[in-house]
């Protein structure tokens, strides 16, 4: 099963590719809804940004995976792993936007860290009441590992993502 496997990845390499890019945006983003539902890490809304490229590559990667598999024109399937890759990119600069923002390197955006004011009287809190929670600070990182916030491991995989769809978009299937 698994020598079928790496032999369908050989001469299939534009499928496989497209595959790996589905698990592993799947994977990140799981990996952010756990760290929100289970682990209780509310998400900045930089945070929710950065999952929008996921949100769009995954079926994205899934539609290369079945022109790839339908045999589809190189042309069609090359340029499919480009947008992938094109994406991954955009996710790797977010990523790296918000853990320089969590680093002070630059500026957050105004929408994240909104100074917090006191309730003076009781309309003020009532207001603040009806207002709901504020926004989550984007530039406080909720959890590092390894000396890195949430966004910069994003940015981390983002990267992976998009070399590995560069690399599979200049393979070429090999005979069968």
């Amino acid at each position: 099963m698994i020598a079928a496997l790496a032999d369908q990845a050989r001469t299939r390499p534009w499928l496989a590719t497209a595959l790996l890019l589905a698990v592993g945006g799947s994977a990140t983003i799981l990996g952010a809804l756990f760290f929100e539902h289970v682990v209780g890490l509310p998400p900045c809304p930089l945070c929710l940004e950065q999952r929008v490229p996921y949100y769009v590559m995954i079926p994205v990667a899934l539609a290369v995976a079945a022109a790839a598999a339908a045999g589809a024109p190189g042309l069609l399937v090359r340029s499919g792993l480009l947008v992938l890759a094109g994406l991954m990119v955009w996710a790797a600069a977010l990523g790296v936007y918000h853990a320089g923002a969590e680093w002070a390197f630059w500026q957050g955006p105004a929408t994240c860290a909104q100074p917090s004011t006191i309730a003076r009287t009781p309309g003020d809190l009532l207001r603040q009441i009806q207002t709901g929670p504020r926004p989550v600070d984007c530039t406080v990182a909720a959890w590092r590992f390894l000396g890195l916030s949430l966004a910069g491991w994003n940015a981390v995989v983002a990267t992976i993502l998009a070399a590995l769809a560069l690399f599979g978009a200049s393979r070429r299937p090999s005979a069968a």
